[in-house]
C-alpha cells in the first residue's frame, strides 16, 4: 500500500515537472511550405454541424487528397473520397463539377 502510494506520489511528480507544450500526437511542422519540401503530409481538420470530423489528407509528393468523416458519436472513420490532383492543377480555368481526373487528363493531353 505504502508502495503504491509512493509510486503515485513520483508519477503525479513527474507529469506535474513535465513542460506543458500543447503539442499533439506527432512532431509538428511550421508550415505549408516546409510540409512540401520535406515531402510530409499535411492534414487539415474541421468539425462539421457537430456531427462529424472531417480531415484531409494532402500528399504534396504525390499530389493527392484525400478526405475522411470522423462521426463524433461512434468514432467511426469513412473514407470519403481520394483524388490525384496533379491534372486538376493543370487546368487554366473551371468552375464546375463532374470531370473525372481520366477525362481532365485526357482534355489536357489532346491540347
Amino acid at each position: 500500500m505504502l508502495g503504491a502510494l509512493v509510486g503515485a506520489g513520483l508519477a503525479i511528480a513527474a507529469v506535474g515537472a513535465a513542460p506543458n507544450r500543447n503539442e499533439g500526437f506527432g512532431p509538428r511542422v511550421g508550415s505549408y511550405e516546409e510540409a512540401k519540401q520535406a515531402g510530409d503530409l499535411i492534414a487539415l481538420s474541421t468539425v462539421v454541424d457537430g456531427r462529424y470530423q472531417q480531415v484531409t489528407v494532402i500528399d504534396p509528393k504525390l499530389r493527392a487528397i484525400g478526405v475522411y468523416q470522423i462521426e463524433l458519436a461512434s468514432g467511426e472513420v469513412e473514407l470519403r473520397c481520394v483524388r490525384d490532383i496533379r491534372w486538376d492543377l493543370q487546368i487554366e480555368y473551371f468552375n464546375g463539377k463532374g470531370l473525372s481526373p481520366l477525362e481532365i487528363r485526357s482534355m489536357l493531353e489532346s491540347r
